[in-house]
């Protein structure tokens, strides 16, 4: 299989994400890689999609070398065509539209484009949860640009509020309002300001106090899982500010939870998405650039990379022209 695999950027490379534990995995299956940086897509003059890549053929499944190789730029890098490849795997968050249309112009031309440029476009706002029927278990939720909206959710919420971007990660721009109105002006403010205006405002639910699961779902099936527990002093669980991770049990009601998203995940076109859970609820779906293939295999001994990479070799023998599932 030819692999093209695009990122945010080589020189933020981590022997820990999940991209790095699907490369390895491909290239002990005997894959050729190439990693793309976004500012290195371009049109040539007969109108191909081109790639400047960092070609990873023939190198050692080892994730720490293969960070070496990008982040210090010494991967030879060469040219090559797009439709070369039997998939281009979109690994990149935040994702410029621009990107997005030129995955699109490949997918159209016959490529196999994980996740779909056109499932991104439909499910990657934090508000696409939001739309789907009841029978999908979720914390009741409000999106919306207007403060006094976010009041009157907030007067109806004994529990606590939770204000966050629609488009942003890794916990920045959320907070936790249990107070009057005045708390929730300032919370609303950073959550707007975080991203693109939009705020997602959802009732606390209390079973956060034992943490937030981050499942993965892979083409239909639950990969597995662990559980983030916040830092001491902060309500938020993600890893970036401080929370930690444990392993988890996937309970009947987890499964439940993500057997109703499915369809509706499928039927946009998402073939990986990473799933976060509080108390059986689903709290958000990350479909741009999901992670958790680390923790996942360190503390529930799953090989999440090969099971990424087994997945990427069914993909690849089916997924047509403008065909995202």
């Amino acid at each position: 299989m030819r692999l093209a695999v695009l990122v945010s950027s080589a020189a933020s490379a981590s022997p820990t994400h999940t991209t790095l534990h699907l490369i390895a995995a491909a290239l002990a299956r005997g894959a050729a890689v190439r990693v793309v940086e976004p500012w290195d897509l371009e049109i040539d003059e007969r109108g191909r999609l081109q790639l400047r890549a960092f070609i990873l053929d023939g190198y050692t499944p080892d994730r720490d070398a293969l960070v070496a190789a990008l982040r210090n730029r010494d991967a030879p890098r060469r040219t090559v065509e797009a439709a070369s490849h039997d998939v281009l795997l979109l690994r990149a968050n935040p994702i410029d539209t621009a990107v997005v249309a030129f995955a699109q112009l490949a997918a159209r031309a016959g490529l196999c484009v994980l996740n779909h440029p056109d499932a991104l476009l439909r499910t990657s706002h934090k508000s696409w949860l939001a739309t789907l029927p009841p029978s999908v278990p979720r914390p009741r939720t409000l999106v919306t640009r207007s403060n006094a909206s976010a009041d009157r959710f907030h007067s109806a919420s004994p529990s606590g509020t939770v204000l966050k971007p629609a488009r942003a990660s890794g916990g920045r721009g959320v907070g936790l309002v249990r107070g009057p109105h005045g708390e929730l002006e300032a919370a609303f403010a950073a959550a707007a300001a975080g991203g693109d205006g939009w705020v997602i405002v959802q009732e606390y639910l209390p079973a956060a106090d034992d943490g937030e699961k981050r499942l993965l779902w892979l083409d239909g099936d639950i990969v597995g899982g662990y559980l983030r527990q916040r830092a001491p002093g902060d309500f938020r669980h993600n890893l970036r500010v401080g929370g930690q991770p444990a392993s988890c049990t996937i309970e009947a009601a987890d499964t439940l939870a993500l057997d109703a998203l499915a369809p509706h995940l499928r039927r946009e076109g998402v073939w990986f998405a990473g799933v976060d859970l509080i108390g059986g609820k689903i709290v958000e779906v990350n479909v741009l650039n999901p992670g958790g293939a680390h923790f996942t295999t360190l503390l529930g001994g799953v090989a999440v990379g090969e099971r990424l990479a087994a997945g990427l070799y069914a993909r690849s023998g089916y997924c047509g022209a403008g065909d995202g599932r």
